[in-house]
């Protein structure tokens, strides 16, 4: 790699020593926070939540206890609490999103920040390089034409080892420099060794040049930020000295299949008013997504550094899901971790099929099941382990609600019908079922898709609180479109990602999941036999659910669930179908009006993949 492209600052080393989670910590630049308190917020978050369930607990404690509740009883009880408080608490975090929004809040007269100077770091690992450094020219201009007080420098912080895909990002890297207007600053490396990874890659800047830069704002190697968003987090961090990290809210943009499209809409209509209620009970004690968000260096520097954790086999293991991690280790020390997204133009794309997602979702669920083995660790703040927490949940839930799913499909219609076997000492061969009737069965069905659907149906509602207006979606008609299609695709698509994420939970408990791999960014089409490899346990399931129906053994209720699960593998294909009818069962308001920045982002990379191109074409010839 002696021929390698490398075109860095002088370097300006910075200590960035491992943490130790067995030893509190606190670091002794850290002033503290000026922030008010969010327990008032956290108790209308939680308690409500907490409430909801143990009321529905009782009510069917009541129908189980007339003889008592045994095991399997208390397993089912479990099971249906469990899922149902974060169903729940859900439902309370969008509807403290749509009180915080409703709130007329007067702008605050405010000094003028002290000038930052801030690294703008993406880290890529064999990425498309055009469509890199497409964006990063895109934010680079946009931040001098907003004309700040700021210092900005991208660097694109590589750890590709494909040597073809370095060989075009570094002649993406030189044509780009030649067209960069004057004064804006692009720096380039390439490690020799990807030693951990993204981790690894960002603790190699820092160490050896973050001493020269206050603050570091992490990219990914497909985002986007318009400079306003970049401004703005600038702007905060310096204005609050207490703030270690602060997190933007990306939304989703580039999306052409259906699947994509419907992840686009949900994130840009449903998830206003819930993100604005997890930031309002969050605190000062926010999370990190790994992106999109603004860092001061020298604290992640003192605070941040990650030791490797000890597998039960005496191996040790990179930290895989770091941000989260990073992100409590900050708070631990006194750094404050806000969240704040109301600063809009934080951009980021969304995997194009169902395959890609799931691909994406066991390298996530790998790295938030080690978050369990955090919980414990010294000095961690009580939101810290919660948020790490719920990140294991979020795969946990999927076995958990395929368990319930089992049980209740075995329940039956009722006692006669049932094919779930209890066995009594007094009646050893004649299988029982306590009594469960039709109606409550069906009830407490109704009552989980009710709460499943209402953060939809509240975000729905909130969105002309956030100043979103449904005729920026080329009208009310097609809104009121757009969203039943959503709902639609997401209730057929919803199981087949449970059983997904079971296989992943079960992938990473028995060690076959390896690491980090690239993600698929463009996607595409998958053949049929990858698609039945991918979707076997899933369509024997809902083959097996469906024949229960059929025969009178499950209730007609489970119907939907069957349906998607039977048909997993032709809604897997339709998943990535980027054809205009199909783009058109979901619309966006990017049709409508697309955003400046995505329409600059998009000329530079086509500009940058002609040039390079070009040259390689040429090349021979010279």
């Amino acid at each position: 790699m002696s021929n390698d492209l490398h075109i860095m600052p002088p370097e300006a080393p910075l200590a960035m020593p491992e943490q130790n989670f067995s030893a509190g910590f606190h670091d002794a630049q850290a002033p503290g926070s000026r922030q008010a308190s969010a327990g008032f917020w956290r108790a209308l978050a939680f308690s409500p939540a907490m409430a909801a369930t143990l009321g529905l607990l009782w009510v069917m404690a009541d129908w189980f206890g007339a003889e008592g509740i045994n095991l399997i009883e208390a397993i089912l009880l479990a099971l249906i609490s469990f899922n149902f408080f974060w169903i729940s608490f859900t439902v309370c975090t969008v509807l403290l999103g749509m009180i915080s929004l409703s709130r007329q809040e007067q702008p605050k007269r405010q000094r003028r920040p002290q000038a930052l100077r801030v690294a703008l770091l993406m880290p890529v690992y064999n990425e498309v390089p055009w469509n890199v450094l497409g964006n990063a020219r895109t934010m680079l201009e946009d931040l001098r034409a907003r004309d700040g007080q700021h210092h900005y420098a991208m660097f694109i912080l590589s750890d590709t080892r494909d040597p073809e895909i370095a060989a075009q990002e570094q002649a993406s890297v030189e044509a780009l420099r030649t067209t960069l207007a004057p004064g804006l600053e692009l720096y380039y490396r390439r490690r020799e060794q990807n030693t951990d990874r993204k981790v690894g890659n960002i603790a190699d800047w820092v160490s050896r040049w973050g001493a020269d830069w206050d603050a570091m704002l992490v990219l990914d190697a497909d985002s986007l930020m318009t400079g306003r968003a970049i401004l703005r987090l600038t702007d905060s961090l310096a204005r609050d000295p207490g703030a270690g990290l602060i997190q933007s809210y990306p939304q989703l943009i580039g999306a052409q299949s259906v699947f994509a499209r419907m992840q686009q809409f949900a994130n840009g209509v449903y998830g206003i008013a819930f993100a604005e209620g997890l930031a309002r009970w969050c605190g000062q004690e926010g999370n990190y997504w790994g992106h999109n968000a603004i860092i001061r260096t020298k604290a992640f520097a003192n605070c941040a550094g990650l030791p490797r954790l000890r597998a039960m086999n005496g191996q040790e293991k990179l930290i895989m899901s770091h941000d989260f991690v990073e992100a409590g280790l900050m708070r631990r020390a006194g750094w404050g971790v806000r969240f704040l997204p109301r600063i809009r133009g934080s951009y980021e794309e969304t995997p194009p099929t169902l395959i890609d997602h799931a691909l994406r979702d066991r390298r996530w669920c790998q790295g938030n099941l080690q978050h369990l083995k955090l919980l414990g660790s010294t000095g961690f703040r009580a939101v810290s382990r919660f948020h790490m927490f719920h990140g294991a949940v979020g795969y946990l839930m999927s076995p958990l609600w395929f368990a319930l799913l089992v049980m209740w499909a075995l329940i039956g219609q009722g006692e006669d019908a049932s094919v779930l076997h209890y066995f009594s000492p007094d009646n050893p061969l004649f299988p029982q079922w306590p009594e469960m009737s039709e109606t409550r069965h069906v009830l407490i069905i109704l009552v989980m898709y009710a709460m499943l659907l209402a953060p939809k149906v509240l975000g729905v509602l909130a969105l002309p609180l956030s100043g979103v207006r449904y005729a920026d979606f080329g009208g009310a008609g097609k809104f009121m479109t757009s969203f039943i299609s959503e709902v639609i695709l997401s209730i057929l698509y919803a199981p087949i990602l449970m059983v997904q994420q079971m296989i992943a939970v079960f992938r990473t408990i028995l060690g076959i999941q390896k690491g980090w791999s690239p993600q698929a960014r463009d996607g595409g089409s998958y053949g049929l036999r990858t698609l039945i490899l991918c979707h076997t346990l899933e369509t024997i399931s809902g083959i097996a659910l469906g024949a229960g129906i059929l025969s009178g053994l499950v209730s007609i209720w489970l119907a939907p669930i069957a349906i998607s699960l039977a048909f997993a593998i032709p809604l897997s294909a339709l998943s990535g179908v980027s054809t205009s009818p199909a783009r058109r069962m979901v619309g966006m308001k990017e049709d409508v009006q697309e955003p400046a920045i995505t329409r600059s982002a998009r000329l530079h990379r086509d500009e940058l993949k002609r040039l390079v191109e070009g040259k390689t074409v040429m090349t021979p010839a010279e």
